[in-house]
């Protein structure tokens, strides 16, 4: 599984965006992505959707959420 954690990168001012795509390109076959945000990430949810990827939103608590993206 890989994981990019957005929240220090939105902290700080920055997109995550790059570096998440980044991360989905270096994915194996069967790998799956966990994006860690400080808020459900609704428009990545709709890229990815639109690459074939299913996932599952996980709200942690004090406004993080965990998204796992999979290949079906």
């Amino acid at each position: 599984m890989a994981t990019v954690d957005a929240r220090p990168i939105i902290a700080d001012g920055g997109e995550p965006f790059d570096a998440i795509m980044a991360a989905v390109a270096g994915l194996a076959g069967d790998e799956e992505l966990e994006i860690l945000a400080p808020f459900e990430p609704v428009p990545l949810e709709g890229v990815l959707s639109s690459q074939g990827f299913t996932y599952e939103a996980v709200e942690l608590g004090g406004g993080d959420w965990r998204v796992t993206f999979r290949r079906p």
